[in-house]
């Protein structure tokens, strides 16, 4: 996918496991503005005994749950991403 200039994208896969408040708590810390201007997120990961979580942001962020997948993954779009610490931030 072409992106416009200085817009970026990352996706990354994560085997990690996270509550439904984790998610939450990521979700909170990427509208800080401390990973870059997040344009959009989504994601789905394996929230345990949670079930999995699939996630989304687009202005607002919401967590949901869903059927089981393969393995987590996510991608974030936006603009001077801090790709280390969003991958932290998921444990990817």
């Amino acid at each position: 996918t072409t992106m416009p200039t200085g817009i970026h994208q990352l996706g990354r896969e994560t085997a990690r496991k996270f509550t439904k408040a984790e998610v939450e708590h990521a979700l909170t810390e990427l509208d800080t503005g401390n990973y870059g201007m997040i344009l959009r997120s989504k994601g789905i990961v394996n929230g345990g005994a949670d079930g999995w979580l699939e996630f989304d942001i687009a202005g607002e962020w919401e967590v949901r749950a869903r059927g089981a997948d393969v393995g987590g993954k996510l991608v974030v779009i936006g603009s001077k991403l801090n790709e280390k610490a969003i991958a932290e931030l998921f444990g990817c």
